[in-house]
């Protein structure tokens, strides 16, 4: 009870001291303050990272996406690049074998051409063949060079036949020709033997000589 100005004033406390409230200090305010400000902080650090995490995920989506269109042409252009790889690899193959495959045949134009320039006036020309027989030749081994083995092989024989009068010594004539044929930058390193052999016959009551000449090859491998 209080006095003043001769007024009476009464407090009645119904609820015994437990309903009033208790006067706030600062301290109080600020951790009061505090425990409220940490978990918006917090939310809102969140939230910005969450925001700024979204926005970088859609980004590397949208490169990811980029990317992916760039890997799907790269492969188309992958594709046909490797495409074109084995396609030059089945030509070259075929180039190989085609090369392999020249080089174990005669080029006979330019071989004729030699044998009509230097084929004897006095004789004529009356038979002319290529031919061809299986053969085994012996070789070194590729992977054990001392080691020789047996393969095939086709032996090429260039037959000619000519005859002339007995009376144009033909004899010399065919050992010229057999001469020029052996020293021949084109067909020289290429033979083997030159073989010749004579014959005499009667043709409408007229003597004459016939020689068989035959040029083996050297064997292609």
């Amino acid at each position: 009870m209080e006095n003043k100005n001769n007024k009476m004033l009464f407090t009645i406390d119904l609820l015994k001291g437990e309903g009033i409230p208790i006067k706030s200090r600062p301290e109080s305010i600020v951790v009061a303050a505090a425990t409220f400000a940490v978990p918006a902080i917090v939310a809102i650090v969140m939230l910005n990272c969450y925001l700024s995490t979204s926005v970088a995920v859609s980004i590397q989506k949208q490169n990811i996406s980029s990317y992916d269109k760039k890997i799907s042409e790269l492969s188309e252009a992958v594709k046909l690049y490797n495409s074109f790889e084995n396609k030059k690899e089945v030509i070259n193959n075929c180039l190989s074998e085609v090369s392999s495959s020249l080089s174990k045949h005669t080029q006979w134009s330019a071989i004729l051409a030699m044998l009509v320039e230097n084929m004897p006036d006095s004789m004529v020309l009356t038979e002319l063949e290529v031919r061809q027989r299986p053969a085994k030749k012996k070789v070194p081994q590729k992977d054990n060079p001392e080691t020789m083995i047996d393969v095939s092989v086709i032996v090429e024989t260039l037959h000619m036949s000519v005859s002339g009068n007995p009376q144009n010594n033909c004899d010399e004539a065919v050992k010229q020709f057999r001469d020029r044929i052996r020293s021949s930058e084109l067909l020289g390193a290429k033979l083997e033997d030159i073989r010749v052999s004579q014959e005499f016959n009667t043709l409408k009551s007229q003597d004459s000589v016939s020689y068989d000449i035959d040029c083996v090859f050297k064997p292609k491998l």
